[in-house]
This record gives structure tokens, C-alpha cells and sequence, in this order.
């Protein structure tokens, strides 16, 4: 990698923006609002802890299906950037957990917090500030959840809504990049 352009780029057509793990969030979240729906809210929270688990690999295949590299260049240093934010962000899992013991909706609405800040640092990743917006409407959809009362089912079902929504959008910016330069 020659500067941070060039990594940037790498990281964004590698991903497809970055959508496909979007799109793949927003589906685990509402597979949880399912489980919590149709069982318990136990249900609901442990869905999300072990989907969760599968969102990187999951993407990656499907990346892969729709013809997309589905990986980033073994140089490119943002990688490791991508990595330390996944650490980061499954080290904040167990205090999210921790307050389900207090009110179950507050899990999911400390987890929507969590993603939060992990998408802000997309940002940088992918070069988009797009992910500044996804971050912060997160961030504040949590807050006003949690101001609001409202419960998790609600909490799960929006934050899936605006992930698969938010997704659908980056990737459809990704595939008219991809008309646009050939």
C-alpha cells in the first residue's frame, strides 16, 4: 500500500463498501427480534451474542457469491485497524450483557451503542463518512430507545431496520461505482 488512499481503496472494494456486513448485522438483528418475539427476550439476547459471531463470515460468503474479493490485501495496514475494532467491540459484549441482568431492552440498546462507535471507525477504514452517519443514528436511535422506555423487541427491530436499510443503500452506491467505472 502506497498511502492511505490506496488502503482505503482496497478496503472498499474488497468489502463492497462494507454493505454486505451491514446488511448481514441487520439480519441477525432481526432474527433476534424474532427469537425474542416468538420465545423470550433470554432468546432474543443470545441470538444476537451468537449470530453476532457469524456476521464476518457470513458477509464474506456472500460477498463471495456475488463475485466480490469478500477480503482485503494481506498489506493493507488497515486491516489491522478493522481487527482491533472487532476486539474492541466484542470486549464491550460482556457490559452490554450485564445490564440485561437490569432491564433486558437495555442489552440491546448497549449493543446498539457498541456497533455505533464500531461503525464510526469505518469511517477511517473504508474512507466514507457516510459511516459517521450510520454511527451517530445509531447512537442516538439507542438513546432516544432508551428515553422513550422502549423495549426489546423495539430496540431489535430498529436497529435492524436501519442497518438493513442503511446496507441496502450502501450497496447499491457500491454497485453504481462499479457501472461508473467500467
Amino acid at each position: 500500500m502506497q498511502n492511505l488512499q490506496d488502503a482505503q481503496h482496497d478496503m472498499r472494494d474488497g468489502y463492497a463498501y462494507g454493505s454486505i456486513g451491514i446488511i448481514v448485522s441487520g439480519l441477525v438483528w432481526f432474527v433476534s427480534f424474532l427469537a425474542g418475539y416468538f420465545y423470550s427476550s433470554q432468546h432474543a439476547i443470545w441470538t444476537l451474542i451468537i449470530g453476532g459471531m457469524f456476521i464476518y463470515p457470513l458477509g464474506t460468503l456472500i460477498e463471495k457469491l456475488l463475485g466480490h474479493r469478500g477480503g482485503h490485501d494481506k498489506a493493507n495496514p488497515l486491516g489491522n485497524l478493522a481487527m482491533e475494532g472487532t476486539i474492541w467491540m466484542i470486549m464491550c459484549i460482556p457490559l452490554a450483557y450485564g445490564l440485561s441482568f437490569i432491564k433486558t431492552e437495555w442489552f440491546f440498546q448497549g449493543m446498539m451503542m457498541i456497533i455505533a462507535g464500531r461503525y464510526l471507525t469505518f469511517a477511517s477504514i473504508y474512507g466514507m463518512r457516510l459511516y459517521w452517519g450510520l454511527g451517530a443514528l445509531l447512537g442516538l436511535s439507542a438513546y432516544g430507545l432508551f428515553s422513550m422506555g422502549a423495549g426489546d423487541f423495539t430496540s431489535a427491530l430498529t436497529c435492524g431496520i436501519i442497518e438493513m436499510v442503511f446496507g441496502l443503500g450502501v450497496y447499491v452506491r457500491f454497485r453504481n461505482t462499479l457501472a461508473n467505472e467500467i
